[in-house]
């Protein structure tokens, strides 16, 4: 399966490619409860034409303490095939935010061996501004043949993140508030301390996004991670509070050509919910 598909493509390149029998556009809306917003009954309402939608909350481990965990292999194939999502598929990721819960469906695929995954630059909020077609309903395609194999080496753990607190052999990066990095901001979730994971280092992940809901260029991605104190030559894993947001910082240091990334999939929500786990407050 050839690999060579660009990591983002601009509402321009989607018009363009929308009718290519290759294409396959998933809507990844996925809101914090706060936002107010309905991902389901805003797809309903309308999205991009032959989209299908992508439940971040129903396509995961529900059996899983925390929220939106990767599901195993075969309930990812399983619920692909129902979505008529292919093996061969170039999947274009996109949310009515922007750049949001996409980041997350992009990586989700990647973790799960699909590598022609792309994000919808700017997503619905650009595409709708740019007037261009949209449809309603529910509209999903004949049964696909999919095939899921994790590709371990992008996924991080509770043990993993734990060990690297003595190791230090890769960067932690965290994609939450100041407020919540530092202790200082209550948790959204009821429970759970704020504060981070011991040696990490913080850049909220709205710094990365322009007003328009696109990926800065890369000399501003570049500043941005400089300026948090990473290391762009050593590996990095992103955490956030529950494996969404980390997501973004994770699609933006692949941008860039980062070739050594993971992702906490439990994030602060499985961390901080752990009594044993070290939790650090103030700033870096």
């Amino acid at each position: 399966m050839p690999h060579s598909v660009p990591h983002l493509v601009s509402t321009d390149w989607l018009a363009e490619h929308l009718d290519a029998p290759d294409i396959k556009v998933v809507d990844g809306s996925w809101y914090m409860p706060a936002m107010g917003r309905n991902p389901k009954e805003e797809f309903a309402r309308q999205h991009i034409p032959g989209a299908v939608f992508f439940d971040l909350d129903g396509i995961s481990d529900t059996d899983s303490l925390y929220p939106h965990m990767l599901p195993s292999p075969e309930k990812f194939s399983s619920r692909m095939k129902a979505l008529g999502v292919g093996d061969g598929h170039h999947i274009i990721a996109y949310d009515g935010a922007g750049i949001f819960s996409a980041a997350r469906i992009w990586w989700t695929f990647r973790a799960m061996g699909h590598e022609r995954v792309s994000v919808l630059d700017g997503g619905f909020k650009k595409w709708v501004h740019e007037t261009r077609p949209v449809e309603q309903g529910i509209s999903q395609g004949s049964e696909r043949h999919y095939t899921a194999r994790v590709n371990n080496f992008i996924v991080r753990d509770k043990n993993a993140m734990r060990a690297n607190i003595e190791t230090k052999r890769e960067q932690v990066l965290d994609a939450r508030s100041p407020g919540r990095f530092d202790g200082s901001a209550p948790e959204p979730r009821a429970g759970l301390s704020s504060g981070h994971i011991p040696g990490s280092l913080s850049l909220p992940f709205d710094l990365l996004i322009n007003e328009d809901g696109t990926l800065k260029d890369e000399t501003d991605l570049r500043a941005h991670f400089e300026a948090a104190g990473v290391d762009l030559a050593r590996p990095i894993t992103t955490t956030c509070g529950s494996g969404v947001t980390a997501a973004i910082l994770y699609l933006a240091l692949t941008s860039l050509g980062h070739q050594s990334v993971a992702l906490y999939d439990g994030s602060w929500t499985e961390w901080a919910s752990d009594p044993e786990s070290p939790i650090a407050t103030g700033s870096v």
